[in-house]
């Protein structure tokens, strides 16, 4: 077998390496094995919390690092262990709010508190996709900022998910990030943090670089992870902005992109 062109495959994983039903097909599993086994490094690179991830890593037998929470938290899957996690300033993020409901009216909102174990807690009004993510509800907002958290979502009850991202940049952008992480996720994070800065990190302790790493995603928040790598790869269901500024558009999650991309370089 060739050596892999790259030394790092990075991976979001909804609407990426997972398909609609939240599986890895076998033929994806298969494709990144190879790579692996080619000498690659491969790293999840999601905005889920450790909590809503670990399950995942699990399932693939996945021991590395990961970059979740936007890349907030840096985690070791064969430790269990959080290597790094970046917080939310929470004076910062309930001022952050407070202008933008001046703005656009009463906000839904979710919490992703901190750590290995930390709950992601809901207020009632606020969307929950079906799944086996857990939840804790909320009925006082102000219950909020008790604990450190990770980042913030939020959910409009008219305003589309893109106009809600760019009414939050315009209003508060100067004292919090804002990204779209997909359908009825905008989410608040600390400033300056994106995936980006998380997979630096995790690259840097792997002893790689930008120009080592191939990257996938689906989604604006793959924005700043692909101006990062040296080749970024859209699935063939990503949004439009991440496409836009891709090297190269895969097959969708569901009809094996990354096993394509990955199988025609090893095949090179």
């Amino acid at each position: 077998m060739s050596p892999f062109p790259y030394g790092l495959i990075a991976t979001d994983l909804d609407g990426t390496l997972l398909r609609g039903d939240d599986t890895v097909s076998q033929r994806t599993r298969d494709a990144l094995a190879a790579a692996t086994a080619a000498g690659a490094a491969h790293i999840v690179v999601t905005g889920r919390s450790v909590p809503w991830t670990r399950h995942i890593l699990s399932d693939l037998g996945y021991r590395g690092l990961a970059v979740c929470g936007q890349g907030a938290q840096l985690y070791h899957a064969g430790e269990n262990r959080l290597l790094t996690s970046l917080t939310l300033d929470r004076q910062l993020a309930g001022l952050a709010l407070a202008k933008l409901e001046s703005e656009v009216g009463p906000l839904a909102l979710a919490a992703s508190r901190d750590g290995l174990t930390g709950e992601v807690l809901v207020t009632p009004d606020f969307l929950v996709h079906d799944g086996p993510l857990p939840v804790v509800p909320l009925a006082d907002p102000a219950d909020l900022w008790t604990a450190p958290l990770n980042k913030i979502y939020i959910q409009h009850p008219t305003l589309g998910d893109d106009e809600l991202t760019a009414v939050a940049r315009r209003t508060v952008g100067g004292l919090v990030d804002v990204v779209m992480a997909g359908p009825r996720v905008v989410e608040i994070l600390p400033l300056g943090l994106n995936k980006a800065t998380g997979l630096s990190l995790a690259a840097r302790r792997l002893g790689l670089r930008a120009a080592d790493t191939i990257a996938f995603g689906d989604m604006p928040n793959d924005i700043p992870m692909f101006g990062w790598a040296a080749h970024g790869v859209a699935m063939a269901n990503a949004h439009t902005e991440l496409k836009a500024v891709a090297t190269e558009i895969t097959a969708s999650n569901d009809d094996d992109g990354i096993a394509v991309t990955l199988e025609a370089l090893l095949a090179a």
